[in-house]
């Protein structure tokens, strides 16, 4: 990719220089390990065109995967009045961007070079991480820690996305506005406690497993060669639940087609299971 943005003044950059030519992976990894504004503006410029279009492409991604309260302008996150999101908005990007194995393994990481190019000879373009949470020299490394990314301006303060993985639990911890103090943020400290809270007090209950028999029903118009029909659970069907509740009996809501009528192959679908876990 060739290079043709430069960094914006007072933010943080990766040196980046005009007609430099750099692999989107690299422009990835300097954007979301040290925040280089200048990475995130050479992005949007090769896919959206332009930034004002790829804040667009933005937007659109936003409402698509259910965020109500957010709105784009720019790629990089420099204030401006219509330029916001939301503690909610920014779970459900950090939850829907998780699922890709890249951008996973690059907010894991602590320390990236950028390698010799055309336009730069030297290389001493060193960018840390600015999640201490995934540190392990910070104070405030986190061992179940997985990423995310750091965030600030002066009028939104410290913010911090954070994402955290124990056993077959992983959570996902928004800090806004947090304030400074004696060098260090409460950002970190208030992740760590929200992570604990979640581990401690919540595990995944598995309410059924699958190709286990729900209920034996007899099919409309069931002949001596059909019988019985066993309904079997397609999936295992898990839920997030509080570990006082644990011992609970989940009671599902079950709809079946009515009527069931034989001849019926197996794998038809004969109806939903579903559970209301926070009326319990």
């Amino acid at each position: 990719m060739m290079l043709f943005l430069l960094c914006l003044h007072g933010y943080t950059n990766a040196n980046l220089q005009i007609d430099e030519e750099l692999t989107m992976e690299q422009l990835l990894k300097v954007l979301l390990i040290p925040s280089a504004n200048d990475a995130a503006n050479v992005i949007s410029e090769d896919i959206g065109g332009s930034v004002e279009s790829f804040a667009s492409m933005m937007n659109t991604k936003a409402i698509e995967i259910g965020c109500t309260n957010t709105h784009f302008v720019n790629p990089n996150g420099v204030h401006n009045e219509n330029h916001y999101s939301c503690a909610y908005d920014l779970a459900l990007i950090a939850r829907y961007a998780m699922k890709n194995e890249t951008f996973r393994n690059i907010v894991s990481t602590t320390r990236y070079t950028l390698p010799i190019t055309n336009k730069y000879d030297k290389p001493d373009r060193v960018f840390l991480t600015t999640n201490r949470l995934i540190n392990e020299k910070s104070d405030y490394y986190y061992k179940y820690s997985t990423g995310i990314k750091t965030g600030y301006t002066d009028p939104a303060k410290n913010c911090l996305v954070a994402s955290a993985k124990k056993d077959d639990l992983e959570l996902i911890t928004v800090i806004l506005g947090a304030e400074s103090d004696n060098n260090s943020t409460n950002r970190f400290s208030d992740c760590i406690n929200l992570f604990n809270y979640g581990f401690n007090n919540y595990s995944y209950k598995t309410l059924y497993s699958k190709g286990s028999v729900y209920k034996v029903v007899t099919p409309r118009n069931a002949d001596s060669k059909s019988g019985d029909l066993n309904i079997i659970v397609e999936n295992d069907i898990k839920a997030l639940v509080n570990k006082s509740d644990y011992d609970i009996n989940f009671v599902p809501t079950v709809n079946l087609n009515s009527p069931i009528k034989a001849p019926i192959t197996r794998g038809s679908v004969v109806g939903t299971i579903s559970y209301d876990i926070l009326r319990y």
